[in-house]
C-alpha cells in the first residue's frame, strides 16, 4: 500500500497560496455569483491576498482600519465569502475562527502547523493518501469521507525562549 506522503512543514508552500489572483479577477468571481462589489469586500479580499496564512476577523479588521469598515461588516463578508466558496475558515482549537482565500476551483485543502503559544502558522506539505481513507471507509462503513489534520507545537522562536 501507498505510504502517506512525506510532511515537511514549509512556511506558505502550497502553489495555491503563492500566486494569489489579482483583486480584479476576485470581484469579477462576485459579479458571476451576482454579489455586491462593495468597497468593504475588496479591502478584505485584498488583505487577504496579502497574507498567506489564514487570519481572524480581528486580524483583518486591524489590517483595514477602522475607515475601511466595522468588525461586523468584517464577519457578515466573511461569512457571505466563505458561502460562496472563495474563502475558507479554519479552527485551530482555540475557539478563533481563521480565513484564507482560496483560488477558484480549490477546495483548500491542506494543512497547519500551529505554535501553541503565539500562534504561528505554518503550512504543511503532503497529506495523507486517499488510499488510507479508503481504508478506514470501508473498516468502518463510512462514505464520502474526508479529513482535517492539524499539528500543534513551539515555533523555533517560542522553543528558545522557553
Amino acid at each position: 500500500m501507498k505510504q502517506p506522503c512525506a510532511l515537511h512543514p514549509h512556511p506558505h508552500s502550497h502553489a495555491h497560496r503563492l500566486i494569489q489572483p489579482p483583486l480584479n479577477e476576485l470581484t469579477e468571481q462576485l459579479r458571476r455569483r451576482d454579489r455586491k462589489i462593495t468597497a468593504p469586500r475588496q479591502a478584505i479580499l485584498e488583505v487577504l491576498r496579502r497574507h498567506q496564512h489564514p487570519l481572524t476577523n480581528r486580524e483583518i479588521h486591524a489590517a483595514l482600519g477602522e475607515s475601511e469598515c466595522d468588525l461586523a461588516t468584517v464577519y457578515r463578508n466573511l461569512n457571505t465569502l466563505e458561502q460562496m466558496g472563495m474563502v475558507r475558515r479554519f479552527d485551530f482549537g482555540d475557539g478563533t475562527a481563521r480565513f484564507e482565500l482560496l483560488a477558484e476551483g480549490d477546495d483548500g485543502h491542506h494543512h497547519h502547523l500551529v505554535c501553541t503559544r503565539c500562534s504561528t502558522v505554518v503550512e504543511v506539505d503532503g497529506c495523507f493518501s486517499t488510499e488510507v481513507e479508503a481504508r478506514l471507509a470501508r473498516t468502518h462503513g463510512f462514505t464520502q469521507i474526508t479529513h482535517r489534520l492539524e499539528f500543534f507545537g513551539l515555533c523555533p522562536k517560542c522553543a528558545a525562549g522557553t
